[in-house]
């Protein structure tokens, strides 16, 4: 099971918070007049506000350090809103902070002081460079020039990442509360340039969802199903099988179930330039049909069976 950030033991926060003047409204919450349906859509890396003090920080131009942004992708999914579910959306970018990682996943070698010893250094992500502050962005690419204060990366999860978490764990447990389960549905983007094993083929759509860990089997398979129906190529799980948010949020035998679902940017944007390209109306329909149904899935689908849930 993964450690809860609420178990850390946090440092003291710089008691001048430049995360808090970097970002007066570092996310929102968009909801209609009501809930009306079990689920909850989070959108955590298509911020797309980039203060000039954290510009100021790095060696990266605007356009470059934009690669790892899934951008637009609360626009793709809004529909959801309009069908009765909330959705907590990112304005910070995922290159100055990544919620999609433990609270204190942290890489030592950005730091010019040592990190306390509850710190995570030795996952896989920030091997890769992409903890929670991240070191590197798309392609490699280093994002600051030299070591960072300690005190930065500490600004920033304590003033922007626990109360993002805190804002997502009140939406799935009110979401539980009142329907007697909750859905978080996970949105990303993913380069158009990933390819699935040695066949090579291009994905479309990857849903994610721990390997079966993080949502009942059927709610995978009816997600899976209802996308391929519209005729795209859908993967499971491989080469994103769902990152922190998935894993901590799903516990499908307790009624909580979390899909991650990344979408191809080639269907809708120009990676170079950041624009929306003509497929994206369609794209936006195509996710709006499908949101509709798969919020209107029968109740029995979020149901583990026995064998599974032992």
């Amino acid at each position: 099971m993964a450690r809860s950030f609420h178990d850390r033991q946090s440092p003291t926060p710089n008691p001048m918070s430049h995360a808090a003047a970097d970002f007066q409204v570092p996310f929102e919450i968009r909801t209609g007049a009501e809930q009306r349906v079990p689920f909850v859509f989070n959108s955590p890396h298509s911020g797309q506000s980039y203060p000039d003090r954290f510009l100021g920080m790095t060696r990266l131009g605007r356009d470059t350090i934009r690669r790892s942004e899934d951008s637009y992708v609360d626009q793709l999914f809004s529909a959801a809103v309009t069908l009765g579910a909330p959705m907590l959306v990112a304005h910070f970018p995922r290159a100055y902070l990544d919620v999609n990682r433990e609270a204190w996943e942290l890489d030592p070698r950005m730091f010019s002081e040592p990190v306390p010893s509850f710190v995570n250094i030795r996952s896989a992500r920030v091997a890769g460079g992409l903890g929670t502050v991240p070191r590197l962005v798309g392609e490699g690419l280093d994002i600051y020039p030299g070591k960072l204060p300690l005190a930065e990366a500490v600004d920033r999860i304590e003033t922007i990442y626990k109360p993002y978490h805190e804002c997502l764990k009140r939406l799935v447990g009110a979401t539980h509360a009142r329907f007697g389960a909750a859905v978080l549905i996970d949105c990303h983007s993913m380069p158009a340039s990933i390819r699935v094993g040695d066949t090579g083929v291009r994905p479309d759509f990857i849903v994610g969802d721990r390997f079966g860990m993080s949502a009942a089997p059927a709610l995978t398979e009816h997600a899976i199903g209802l996308l391929a129906a519209m005729g795209y190529t859908v993967a499971h799980n491989k080469p994103y099988a769902g990152g922190f948010i998935t894993e901590h949020y799903g516990r499908p035998t307790r009624g909580l179930h979390a899909l991650q679902i990344e979408v191809n940017r080639g269907l809708y944007m120009n990676e170079r330039t950041f624009q929306r390209e003509p497929g994206f109306d369609a794209l936006a329909d195509d996710l709006a049909r499908f949101v509709a149904d798969l919020m209107a899935l029968p109740e029995h689908y979020l149901q583990i069976p026995p064998l599974a849930a032992e």
